[in-house]
């Protein structure tokens, strides 16, 4: 079975455990042979991650994937669980003697453990490797066990249009996606979002073939604009979303009406889109209109008026993503939502 997974940063990465609980893990990157060349080694099961790179900076030099490497560190075992980002055991060293400096930025921290991934990552594209070859690098020390594919490996920046300081009413100016949401805590109103460098995008390899070949396409319960959004912003893959004979099932990220972390609200606020499990699948639209969604897993105790996402079959389903067994039995049921079976990795039903 082939499950495709479009994926954020900390929800994704949780998403993608319990994918990965229930199918067993994926062999990536594949092995080494004696010679140094990679052989096949594969699974019973082939789970592939698409994530956003929208969040993606170039900060002190270094180019920074916060949602790879919370994929990344989340999968290996690495991750700092009570942030949901970072190393854990992490030390700061380097971020308090960057301030003692007074070097710029000073609100966005990278630990000493953290700036190791960054440090090689930067060597090697400035080296001229693509960024999808560089993570399936990184990805050899991790064993993440979900194949990681960046959605593209060109510049596809998400920056926010904000009104600008002292300026008349009509006036603006653009931000990085990073700048608002972590020095200012989404507190500055948006007026929109903009995918810097999107007009000369293309799929990373193997992105597109992964929707089409996929048997099932998921959309994790990550924020719909600026990290399923900015997946979707890079041309071609929602044109393969549309045109693949999977079905796309997607998973709410909401839970009465709420986003379980993160400012999903500010987000949705600033396109006009309400924070409920009906807007949002409104919004991704029916694939039997101009839209992508076959499928839509939404919260027990949620509602959705199937007439408003007319073409789209919705089920419920509890959606707190406590553990990767419980998340597992979340991914079975987005699955099921549309016929499709997913046998456990270890045979058993859940």
């Amino acid at each position: 079975m082939k499950v495709t997974v479009l994926a954020g940063g900390v929800g994704g990465a949780r998403f993608l455990l319990g994918v990965r609980a229930l199918l067993g893990p994926t062999p990536f990157p594949p092995p080494l042979s004696e010679s140094g060349d990679p052989v096949d080694a594969p699974g019973n099961h082939d789970i592939t991650a698409i994530v956003n790179v929208g969040d993606d900076v170039r900060m002190h030099g270094m180019r920074i994937c916060p949602d790879l490497d919370t994929c990344m560190y989340t999968l290996g075992g690495g991750i700092d669980s009570g942030r949901g980002w970072g190393r854990s055991d992490e030390t700061w060293n380097a971020k308090e003697e960057l301030a003692a400096y007074g070097a710029d930025p000073d609100w966005f921290g990278l630990g000493d453990r953290d700036l190791a991934t960054h440090l090689i990552r930067t060597q090697m594209l400035d080296a001229g490797y693509r960024l999808s070859d560089v993570t399936a690098a990184l990805c050899r020390r991790w064993q993440p066990g979900v194949r990681l594919l960046p959605a593209t490996d060109n510049r596809c920046e998400t920056h926010v249009k904000i009104a600008k300081p002292g300026g008349s009413q009509d006036e603006y100016v653009a931000i990085h996606f990073e700048e608002w949401w972590v020095r200012h805590r989404a507190q500055i109103p948006a007026h929109g979002f903009v995918q810097i460098g999107a007009d000369r995008a293309t799929a990373a390899p193997g992105v597109l073939e992964a929707i089409a070949e996929a048997d099932i396409v998921l959309l994790a319960p990550s924020n719909p604009v600026v990290s399923v959004g900015a997946i979707l912003a890079v041309p071609g893959i929602r044109g393969a979303l549309r045109t693949t004979a999977a079905p796309v099932v997607g998973v709410s990220p909401v839970i009465d009406n709420k986003p379980l972390r993160g400012m999903a609200d500010e987000c949705l606020t600033a396109i006009g889109v309400a924070t409920s499990a009906e807007a949002i699948a409104a919004h991704y639209g029916p694939r039997s209109g101009n839209g992508i969604l076959d499928g839509w897993l939404i919260a027990d105790g949620d509602a959705v008026d199937t007439a408003v996402v007319d073409g789209i079959t919705v089920g419920t389903a509890p959606l707190l993503m406590t553990d990767p067994a419980t998340t597992a039995r979340m991914v079975a049921d987005a699955c099921a939502l549309v016929g499709v079976n997913t046998p456990a990795a270890d045979g058993h039903d859940l």
